[in-house]
């Protein structure tokens, strides 16, 4: 069975879409509505928008959209059912007993469990004679048994069928395994365990479910970490790895960010429990949108090499469009964290913690080693740099600052600095809205469209459906008799009829029509469509007459693609025709 429709209903009447998305994003009122700085995508001016009375979001930018449901699913990365449980505990509703779990959500539980016994299975091999190897690269670095108990390390032995056996043995198919990607197939279809002779770093998400794992090797091969591949519970661009600990940390005031997991485990260890690392990539927007969910201010801790360097400066700006504060830590006497801290000791990283400098002087210090500040083309090359910088600096006090500092250091007028920054900043806000505007015409002319590929073909029939499937969701008192006006089969895109029809069902089972009926029966992408149609249509007053005409487009356009569809079909006919007429001859 399904879960109970006035389960359902009472849900969405307890989970009032602004309350529940202002829980996440920053909103400030807009007549009935709301705005704020889009979750799902880095940006510096409003454009995403929540309207609490039709009970859906949607953002200009990315053209993320839907339900109150679909919100949370994006946003704290979950499935529908989980969705649902999710927003039944916050409006204090108990879940029904029995309900028919989906497929997906079955699978992802499935995997979870994979996870879990092979962490187990790890942690169980790292403290046998067989993980002597695995022990003994931890005790070279340091751990402490406890750290290695709640970080959950293990070690995978050299077979390459011993995880494999062991998850069979407790009842897990090799389709599994293979889905949670602990192994793989072989070419003689056998599966195979993925990691062998490793120490493995358990990856824990905010719930606290083993959602992947890192593995290291101990020999010479390649590569040096292997992570588990994307599957239905992990994606590595929107998971931090020990943020379970850290979000816990420090009032939710810091995050250290580090570039690895002995870095992060190290300083854990050492009492710097808002250490948190990237999983094996550069940092995305989705991981610096998830930190600004649990701190201000980010610290970057990155290797003092030249990679670690300028994966730092690739780092500053994606954390600064979160939202966040950023300092910038220059590590002197050790390659990394973890080596200073075993060799100069915690209080000594403390300090050089605490004193490490914001982002901007991080920024201009590098820019200024570029150039040779004695000839006037290397003042100009710093200047010009330096402007970039400043022009990227949201608070205008901030920026005259160091405007001012800059002024003084090269021996230019301060009003000359800011004119160039105000400057470099018109030019590069022009830039970023013309780049937004013309996302926005691309996705509302349905060129590109993924989720309604037919749209660019049929403009003005889609343009009638999207009307009218909005109309239906603003008034619902008045789908049946639209119903009876029309069918799904006068349709001509085949995804605005499968809309249609589903609303359609809603209203002859007398259930509540209106988006969050849609949000089990339609994907993320495909609720982000819906929503679009009402976000284009918002404050368009059109009543049932021109539901009519717009019935009477679809009608006229229906005739025209069955007459295409004819004069397609001709030259197949004619063909079949000469066949006929050579076959009669022989």
């Amino acid at each position: 069975m399904r879960l109970p429709d006035a389960f359902i209903q009472e849900l969405k009447d307890r989970s009032d879409i602004g309350e529940i998305v202002s829980e996440y994003v920053g909103l400030k009122r807009s007549g009935r509505d709301y705005v704020g700085l889009c979750p799902f995508h880095s940006e510096k001016t409003p454009s995403f928008h929540v309207h609490p009375d039709e009970g859906y979001f949607y953002c200009f930018g990315c053209g993320a959209g839907g339900d109150v449901i679909t919100f949370i699913k994006r946003i704290e990365n979950l499935d529908y059912m989980e969705a649902v449980a999710f927003l039944a505990k916050h409006a204090g509703l108990a879940m029904p007993e029995t309900y028919a779990d989906d497929g997906m959500a079955k699978l992802r539980t499935r995997i979870l469990q994979v996870n879990r016994e092979t962490a187990r299975y790890y942690y169980s091999v790292l403290n046998s004679d067989a993980g002597a190897d695995g022990r003994g690269y931890l005790q070279k670095r340091a751990l402490k048994p406890e750290t290695v108990r709640r970080f959950g390390l293990g070690f995978s032995p050299p077979g390459r069928f011993a995880l494999v056996d062991y998850l069979a043995g407790k009842g897990f198919t090799q389709e599994e395994m293979i889905m949670a990607n602990v192994a793989f197939k072989s070419k003689s279809g056998r599966a195979v365990d993925r990691f062998f002779s490793r120490v493995m770093f358990p990856i824990i998400d905010l719930r606290g479910n083993v959602a992947a794992f890192g593995g290291r090797t101990l020999g010479s091969g390649e590569p040096k970490y292997l992570n588990t591949s994307e599957t239905p519970v992990f994606n590595k661009g929107s998971m931090l790895f020990a943020l379970n600990f850290a979000k816990k940390s420090n009032g939710g005031r810091r995050l250290i960010l580090c570039e690895g997991y002995m870095d992060v485990i190290s300083m854990h260890q050492a009492g710097f429990t808002d250490a948190v690392a990237t999983l094996g990539t550069a940092l995305t927007p989705s991981q610096a949108r998830l930190m600004s969910k649990y701190a201000k201010e980010v610290v970057v801790s990155y290797d003092s090499d030249e990679a670690g360097q300028k994966a730092a400066s690739r780092a500053i700006p994606i954390l600064r469009e979160a939202g966040l504060s950023v300092k910038v830590l220059t590590i002197s006497g050790g390659k990394d964290p973890d080596e200073y801290i075993k060799t100069y000791g915690p209080a000594k990283f403390k300090q050089m913690l605490n004193a490490s400098g914001n982002d901007v002087e991080y920024r201009l210090g590098k820019a200024k080693l570029k150039y040779d500040a004695g000839s006037a083309q290397g003042r100009v090359g710093y200047l010009n740099e330096a402007v970039a910088v400043l022009a990227g600096v949201d608070n205008a006090m901030e920026r005259e600052i160091y405007a001012g500092k800059l002024a003084a250091e090269t021996g230019i007028k301060t009003e000359t600095v800011m004119a160039q920054v105000n400057k470099h900043g018109r030019i590069d806000s022009k830039k970023e809205r013309k780049k937004e505007f013309k996302a926005f015409r691309v996705k509302s002319a349905g060129l590109k469209d993924r989720v309604n590929p037919e749209k660019s073909r049929y403009l003005r029939a889609a343009g009638a459906e999207e009307a009218i499937i909005a109309y239906i969701i603003k008034y619902p008192e008045n789908a049946k008799e639209i119903g009876g006006m029309l069918t799904p089969g006068q349709f001509v895109t085949q995804f605005d009829r499968r809309v249609y029809q589903a609303l359609m069902q809603l209203a002859e089972n007398g259930l509540p029509v209106g988006i969050t009926g849609l949000a089990e029966m339609f994907s993320q992408d495909e609720m982000s469509s819906v929503a679009r149609m009402l976000q284009n249509l918002s404050g368009i007053s059109y009543n049932e007459s021109d539901v009519r005409k717009y019935i009477e487009i679809l009608n006229e356009e229906h005739e025209k693609k069955k007459l295409l569809a004819a004069d397609a079909a001709q030259p197949r006919e004619i063909k079949n025709y000469l066949d006929e007429l050579r076959r009669q001859k022989k």
